[in-house]
C-alpha cells in the first residue's frame, strides 16, 4: 500500500506498507517520484515474494524500493568521491570549493534525481579501497577515471561521457623533439608521472628506456615540466589542452594523436545496479538534451572520437 504524508517540513512523502508491517522508505516525492508499484508472487501457501519499486520522472527510472538510489533519496544527499587534482575535470580550491567538468556532471547527477550533493575527497592511489569499502565513503565516484575491464572485474562502471586518451605535455621550446613514443623512451627523457593511476602504469608498460618519476601532486607536475624539473608529463588528451592555454611555456605536440582511445565514465560498488542504472539514465539524457556537448564545449573537451 502507499500513503502520503506531510512532515513538519511541508514535504510531501511516499511511504510505503507492505500487507500491514512497517513503512520500508520515505522518499520527498515533490523532488523525485511520482509513480510506485508493488507486486507479490505467491510461491506456495507458507512464503510470499514481494517486489516493490517507485518510478522516477527526472532520471527515468524505476528504483527498487529498499534499493542503493532510495538510500540516496531518503538521506537526501548524494555522496561522491573525486580526487580534486585534475582539472579541469575534477579540482578542489584551498577554500573547498570543487569545480570542473567531472563535478559539473556529478551536479546534474544531483539535479536530476532531486538531492543535494556532496563530494568526498580520494585519491589515485586509494581509488579502489575508497569505492570498496564498508561502510562506504562514499556513494560513487567522479572525475577523471577511465573505463577499463580491470575496473569492471571489481566495481560496477557507467557508460562513458567523455573521450579519452594518453597524450604528453612538454615545454613548447622542445615540442619537435617528441613526434612518436620512441621519442620520449630514451634515457635522457625524464618523464613525470602521478602515483598510482593508469599514466603510471602505462608509462611503466611503455616507457622501459626513458627515466620516469613518480610526483605525488599530479597538479603540481605541469609546472615542474615547464620549469624544467622533468622532460615531459605522461597525461590525457583531457587534462593536456588546459595547460597548454594557461601556461604558454608548455606544449602537447601530440594531442591530435593519443597512444590509448577510451572514454571516462562513473564509478560505483558493484550490487549497486540500480544507482548505475539511474546514473546511465541521466547520462543518456544529457546526451540526447544537448547539455552534455554544452560541457564539453565550455571546458574545450573531445566530445567523442568520430
Amino acid at each position: 500500500m502507499i500513503r502520503s504524508e506531510r512532515l513538519k517540513t511541508g514535504v510531501l512523502i511516499a511511504v510505503l506498507t507492505i500487507c500491514g508491517a512497517r513503512p520500508l522508505v520515505a522518499l520527498p516525492l515533490q523532488r523525485t517520484a511520482s509513480f510506485a508499484s508493488c507486486s507479490s508472487n505467491e510461491d506456495n501457501a507458507t512464503e510470499q515474494s514481494n517486489t516493490c519499486s517507485l518510478y522516477l520522472q527526472r532520471t527515468y527510472t524505476d528504483i527498487p524500493i529498499n534499493g542503493k538510489v532510495a538510500e540516496i533519496l531518503d538521506r537526501g544527499i548524494i555522496l561522491f568521491g573525486t580526487t580534486g587534482d585534475y582539472r579541469p575535470l575534477s579540482f578542489c580550491e584551498p577554500d573547498g570549493t570543487y569545480w570542473g567538468f567531472g563535478i559539473d556532471v556529478a551536479n546534474e547527477i544531483a539535479r536530476r534525481l532531486g538531492v543535494d550533493i556532496e563530494f568526498k575527497k580520494t585519491s589515485w592511489p586509494t581509488l579502489t579501497a575508497d569505492v570498496l569499502t564498508e561502510p562506504q565513503i562514499f556513494d560513487l565516484a567522479i572525475g577523471g577515471i577511465t573505463i577499463t575491464d580491470t575496473r569492471r572485474e571489481t566495481m560496477l562502471m557507467s557508460d562513458g561521457y567523455l573521450a579519452n586518451g594518453k597524450t604528453i605535455l612538454c615545454r613548447a621550446s622542445e615540442a619537435d623533439r617528441y613526434k612518436s613514443l620512441a621519442d620520449i623512451d630514451k634515457p635522457e627523457v625524464t618523464v613525470m608521472v602521478n602515483p598510482g593511476g593508469l599514466n603510471e602504469k602505462f608509462a611503466n608498460e611503455n616507457l622501459t628506456h626513458a627515466n620516469i618519476v613518480v610526483y605525488q601532486k599530479n597538479e603540481e607536475i605541469p609546472t615542474l615540466v615547464a620549469e624544467g624539473a622533468a622532460d615531459v608529463m605522461i597525461t590525457e588528451i583531457t587534462e593536456a589542452p588546459y595547460y597548454v592555454q594557461t601556461d604558454t611555456r608548455l606544449a602537447a605536440p601530440l594531442l591530435n594523436a593519443p597512444f590509448t582511445h577510451g572514454e571516462i565514465g562513473v564509478l560505483m560498488q558493484k550490487g549497486q545496479e540500480d544507482l548505475l542504472q539511474m546514473v546511465n539514465s541521466v547520462i543518456f539524457q544529457m546526451k540526447s538534451d544537448g547539455s552534455l556537448r554544452k560541457l564539453h564545449e565550455k571546458y574545450g573537451l573531445v566530445y567523442s572520437y568520430e
